[in-house]
């Protein structure tokens, strides 16, 4: 069976390659690229660290679910906040209208590319462990992923590669990315 989404959902925890995966991608695959935590930012006129900071990560959370309910595109690639999948309305909303791909990335991977962990807008408790939040998200990611892609020893175009043979979509050709 041939799978062809409108939209490509990208979910993943934090430093999977979410955002620049989606970048290449978008170009591979001729697609728009939209960035959610981009559009949290954009909205709310702060980070997602200030955001935490000052009314908390179940704030943030909030704020992610009510972005991810209105999101209206297509053909696109988006790129989710690593909570996106604390809200079932929201990935109900994604899922209806695209295709939703898990970035699997081991824990020293993520952990060797989060140097900013305490810092980065997480919508995670205080006394939460990198580990602690891994093993939480892990299983939502799985429950709602169409395609799971373990990204362990592949380059970021090889992950879009296998996303688009996955969804069979034709490419030929080499995307060059600064």
């Amino acid at each position: 069976m041939t799978l062809k989404p409108s939209n490509i959902i990208l979910i993943g925890m934090p430093g999977a390659g979410k955002s620049t995966i989606g970048i290449i991608l978008a170009k591979m695959t001729s697609r728009d690229f939209v960035d959610t935590d981009v559009l949290i930012q954009i909205l709310q006129k702060r980070t997602l660290q200030a955001i935490v900071d000052s009314d908390g990560y179940l704030a943030l959370r909030q704020i992610e679910q009510n972005v991810l309910v209105e999101l209206s595109v297509q053909d696109c690639v988006v790129a989710t906040g690593g909570s996106a999948v604390y809200s079932d309305s929201a990935m109900a909303h994604l899922k209806a209208n695209g295709l939703v791909v898990f970035l699997d990335a081991d824990i020293r991977t993520l952990e060797a590319r989060i140097r900013n962990y305490s810092t980065r807008g997480l919508a995670k408790r205080a006394d939460q462990s990198f580990a602690d939040l891994f093993q939480e998200r892990n299983a939502l990611y799985r429950r709602y992923a169409d395609i799971t892609i373990v990204e362990a020893g592949l380059t970021q175009e090889e992950v879009c590669e296998r996303i688009m043979q996955q969804i069979e979509v034709p490419f030929s050709g080499t995307v060059l990315v600064p």
